[in-house]
């Protein structure tokens, strides 16, 4: 299978939650938007800087950051994936999720591959639906 893989994925696996996504090991190929590092990283220093994780805790969950993110084909942010975000959805998004959903069909229609949005988010996932997309997560 190749998902695109967006941060809510990445997080519930990095931080060992309950609900990751059961799919996750028929992930053959992971696309996913320069965004999930920075999305990832910047979660994991809130938790810290709020208590909920220890320095040695912060260390090692970085490193699963960057080894999972390693494993993706990353889809730099361009000036024509922000164009496209910038124009009306199907449905109500916020900008990140945007940004997310047209890198992913942008990657699917330039490769003309089979895609499925890996998602824990709602609206993703139902604006994923809308424009074509099998949603799981």
């Amino acid at each position: 299978m190749i998902a695109y893989v967006d941060s809510s994925v990445l997080l519930r696996l990095i931080l060992r939650q309950k609900g990751a996504l059961e799919e996750w090991k028929r992930v053959e190929r992971g696309v996913a938007s320069a965004l999930v590092e920075v999305e990832c990283l910047r979660t994991l220093d809130r938790l810290r800087l709020v208590g909920m994780l220890g320095e040695s805790d912060l260390v090692e969950l970085r490193e699963t950051v960057y080894r999972l993110t390693a494993s993706l084909e990353i889809v730099e942010l361009s000036a024509p994936v922000l164009a496209r975000a910038s124009q009306p959805l199907p449905t109500t998004l916020g900008t990140l999720d945007a940004i997310h959903l047209v890198t992913a069909l942008m990657w699917r229609d330039e490769l003309e591959a089979d895609l499925v949005m890996a998602t824990h988010d709602h609206a993703l996932a139902q604006a994923a639906r809308a424009c074509g997309l099998e949603a799981i997560g």
